[in-house]
């Protein structure tokens, strides 16, 4: 059930020059409120977390000198490996001439 309470202005002559009509609806009193503020603290913590994994990612250079090491002694290896490839067809073939 909706109260309503009404006050009126008026000029020296009688007219209403201003109404102002308020309501309290019990319904309305129960309905949510923006969130507004939840939005700025979960944009600040999602800063703060890309700060920090910022941080671990790229201000530590010695890990990624290993990681550059260990990739080039991969990319050594499987150098090495192809030409032990291609020096067993090369025999393989030679052996297949004969």
């Amino acid at each position: 059930m909706t109260e309503e309470r009404i006050t009126e202005r008026t000029d020296p002559a009688g007219n209403v020059i201003e109404r102002t009509v308020e309501r309290n609806d019990p319904m309305m009193a129960a309905a949510p409120t923006s969130g507004g503020g939840m939005t700025g603290i979960f944009l600040l913590l999602l800063v703060v977390a890309l700060v920090v994994a910022g941080f671990f990612l790229f201000a530590n250079p010695e890990v990624s000198k290993k990681d550059a090491a260990i990739t080039n002694a991969a990319d050594n290896v499987g150098n090495a490996a192809k030409k032990i490839g291609d020096s067993a067809e090369r025999a393989i073939d030679k052996i297949d001439k004969k």
